[in-house]
């Protein structure tokens, strides 16, 4: 490692995903459900934005979702879970399916109030976001999937900008993050070496690194939701797809 390159910390995210649901199905410890609500904290607005599009009002889309949470994180509900049954992406959108055809009622009833953990679902915000999604008409399907793939992304950024700010390289991470995604042309290296003090070599070689990090970190993010290594390169194609029409 060079004194340019941001420090890497131990990976925090050793287990998948299904280890979180695993363990959740075992009524003798919290550690696996507060480790499910985390992600379910993490992964709330795919759901939200899948419910809305159904149609329901954005009160009864929070409420939806915020029950669906509720009955996913009793340890009773996960106990037959395998992961053989799927990607922890298509599990998650599958229970919602099933809950919402046939348990909302139920669980409404008996789980608003009832001291269940419940998972934070930033309501004053949910309904910003989906007035901000495209036009276009998209399934619930295909806006679940897509903004699977973009909570994914958001969570490698935020990953990797944890790690530039460990090594004390915060600003610089600012000041590249923008060229993650731009093409090789359109970056202008000479103005970003001039803003950074630094020389034009320098500018490519840190771009350079900062998106073969993020290819790695991008890599691990999706080895968590999937149960065999040989299954990430066909969940990332499948992400990337999400994003065409």
């Amino acid at each position: 490692m060079t004194a340019s390159e941001p420090a890497k910390p131990r990976n925090v995210f050793a287990t998948t995903h299904w280890t979180a649901i695993l363990s959740a199905g075992r009524s003798e410890t919290t550690r696996g459900r507060d480790a499910l609500a985390n992600l379910c904290e993490t992964y709330w607005y795919p759901l939200y934005a899948y419910v809305r599009r159904q149609g329901h009002t954005p009160h009864d889309a929070e409420d939806l979702t915020q029950g669906f949470f509720a009955r996913l994180l009793e340890s009773e509900s996960l106990a037959s879970v395998s992961p053989e049954k799927g990607k922890f992406r298509t599990f998650l959108l599958v229970a919602l399916k099933r809950f919402l055809a046939n348990e909302w009622h139920r669980a409404n009833s008996q789980k608003r109030g009832g001291g269940s953990v419940r998972v934070p679902l930033q309501g004053h915000t949910a309904e910003t976001r989906y007035s901000a999604e495209p036009l276009e008409q998209l399934t619930a399907e295909k806006l679940y999937e897509r903004r699977w793939a973009l909570t994914l992304l958001e969570c490698v950024l935020a990953r990797l900008g944890d790690e530039f700010k460990a090594a004390g390289k915060e600003q610089e991470f600012e000041k590249l993050k923008p060229y993650l995604m731009a093409d090789k042309g359109a970056i202008p290296y000479a103005e970003t070496a001039g803003l950074m003090g630094m020389s034009d070599g320098a500018v490519k070689v840190a771009i350079h690194r900062l998106r073969r990090r993020f290819r790695e970190l991008f890599r691990q993010e999706v080895a968590h939701t999937v149960e065999k290594p040989e299954e990430i390169d066909e969940e990332i194609r499948h992400l990337l797809a999400a994003f065409g029409p």
